[in-house]
């Protein structure tokens, strides 16, 4: 089992979709384009007022990381205008050209992602006094805006993005609730025997009681009772001497990390035309 490549390959098409199942008229509004190349997924939002959603991910697996494969990936980005995208390479399928291959198209580093991974027997639940259970079809807009709002992103054709996934049959989204209030969302992708933990986020008045804890711990539970072995996650890895509590409840939880990826940024400004090189 290449653990590497259930991770990746879960969190490619939990985002691919997210941006492949919204509705005409959010891709219409976004610039929404989607497409697989070398067994990873682009992903191309134009009007992308948080530059997070055009990335590029799930690369290494199915065809070696190359020029040539770069070249697709940033020819499709530049044939849809954008400008900009994150591609996202585990480092264990990076090749030992890569320094090249980055100079080449202008990559610059961007922030670090740290991905977690447990056996799901191992996990250990936590607790809070919030409410928490699964979203209904009814309360998925107020979860999205709950979610986007506990990231700091505007809510404008994103949420409906986010609507759109609630009912798909691999999706499994919940909440923590303060009386009748939401303050706390999250995800749960189904992927093979693969659980990945995404999406969580709570409303900033509403940090430090335990909503992300004990929504991880009820992810899990469904992840199990779906046939799930193993759990996956990922979080931003802290600055130097800074914490990232999102990253501590993960591990309190059982999650252990797996591999740092770095966050590789293209801007069509600072990258030359393809030449077909490999």
């Amino acid at each position: 089992m290449d653990q590497t490549a259930l991770a990746e390959g879960a969190e490619a098409e939990f985002m691919y979709l997210y941006q492949s199942g919204a509705p005409s008229s959010v891709r219409t509004e976004l610039g929404v384009t989607t497409t697989r190349i070398g067994g990873g997924v682009a992903l191309s939002m134009r009007d992308d007022p948080t530059n997070f959603w055009s990335k590029a991910l799930g690369f290494g697996f199915e065809e070696p990381v190359t020029h040539a494969l770069v070249d697709r990936i940033l020819d499709f980005y530049r044939g849809e205008g954008s400008d900009g995208a994150t591609l996202q390479i585990a480092p264990s399928v990076l090749p030992s050209n890569w320094d090249d291959i980055r100079t080449r198209h202008h990559l610059r580093e961007g922030g670090r992602i740290v991905k977690l991974w447990c056996p799901i027997d191992v996990f250990s639940p936590g607790a809070t006094d919030l409410r928490v259970g699964p979203v209904t079809p009814e309360d998925a807009r107020e979860w999205a805006s709950v979610v986007l709002r506990g990231f700091g992103m505007p809510e404008k054709g994103i949420a409906e993005m986010l609507v759109a996934g609630v009912e798909h049959p691999s999706t499994r989204p919940f909440a923590a609730w303060d009386g009748d209030r939401m303050v706390a969302g999250a995800n749960l992708f189904l992927h093979g025997e693969v659980g990945s933990l995404n999406t969580g986020a709570t409303l900033p008045e509403y940090r430090n009681r335990g909503a992300q804890s004990a929504l991880l711990a009820i992810r899990a539970k469904e992840a199990a009772n779906a046939g799930c072995r193993w759990l996956v996650a990922e979080t931003g890895q802290p600055a130097e001497g800074q914490v990232n509590p999102s990253l501590n409840n993960m591990i309190r939880s059982g999650l252990r990390p797996l591999y740092t990826r770095q966050n590789w940024l293209w801007r069509p400004d600072a990258a030359p035309s393809s030449n077909g090189e490999t």
